[in-house]
């Protein structure tokens, strides 16, 4: 890819930090910052050990970190090259974006696309158990994951519960927000999972090409007292979202 570079940052040798995990960091943050792009390939090992002053051990031991983090992958004979972000969240907990990847050393963000106050629609009356008279509050956010578009995400909260959310950032994770803030417990959540195709709204907000495999989740969460407040359509990319599940046999 033919653009400028920024000089690449060297290693400390006066850091307590081990130099491999110096590298990691610095070829990390120009993942994340988008200077290496995703598919692009790396500088080679004889590169790198120029650049940074290294041997080759510590260098291989810098790419085997960010093939553990997901951030790489390798072909034989062609070298290293940028992974596509691909989220996997435990789908036993019940969690907000933010809290299921940073843990996992992600960077996220959300854009908030809109907030308001809508008439209500079949599915989410029923799922709230509210008449189809209500009104309830719309959230819409794009969350991003190491700054590439992965979900969009509309929310649904009844209006006492949405009400407590305006004014708010709503670019952070709204669960702990109506935990801390709000003073609502969270209780369970349920979800049905499917596989659908991407329509001109979800593809333009993800940067994909219409027709892509979505993966769909609605979402319905509960408070503590089994109250349903907030009910979601969450849609991933296919190509870079999982969920993952521990099943055991009685």
């Amino acid at each position: 890819m033919n653009r400028e570079r920024k000089t690449m940052k060297t290693v400390r040798n006066e850091s307590a930090q081990p130099l491999y995990a110096q590298i990691k960091d610095i070829i990390k943050q120009r993942i994340i910052e988008g200077e290496y792009a995703v598919h692009e390939r790396l500088p080679s090992e004889s590169e790198m050990m120029k650049v940074f002053g290294v041997s080759r051990i510590t260098v291989r031991q810098a790419l085997r970190d960010l093939h553990a983090d997901g951030l790489v992958f390798s072909v034989q004979g062609k070298g290293t090259f940028v992974s596509r972000p691909k989220a996997v969240q435990d789908i036993q907990n019940l969690q907000g974006f933010g809290e299921a990847m940073n843990p996992q050393g992600y960077e996220t963000s959300t854009r908030v696309v809109g907030v308001q106050e809508v008439r209500i629609t079949g599915d989410v009356a029923e799922a709230l158990d509210l008449n189809r008279n209500s009104n309830v509050v719309e959230l819409t956010r794009i969350r991003y994951l190491n700054r590439e578009p992965i979900s969009l995400d509309h929310s649904f909260f009844p209006v006492e519960v949405g009400n407590e959310l305006l004014g708010r950032d709503l670019t952070q994770d709204v669960f702990p927000m109506l935990e801390n803030e709000c003073g609502i417990e969270l209780g369970h959540a349920e979800l049905k999972i499917e596989a659908i195709s991407a329509d001109e709204d979800v593809a333009e907000k993800l940067n994909v090409g219409v027709g892509s495999p979505i993966l769909r989740i609605q979402r319905l969460v509960f408070s503590k007292s089994g109250t349903p407040i907030d009910f979601e359509y969450l849609s991933y990319r296919g190509d870079a979202f999982q969920y993952q599940v521990r099943v055991e046999r009685n």
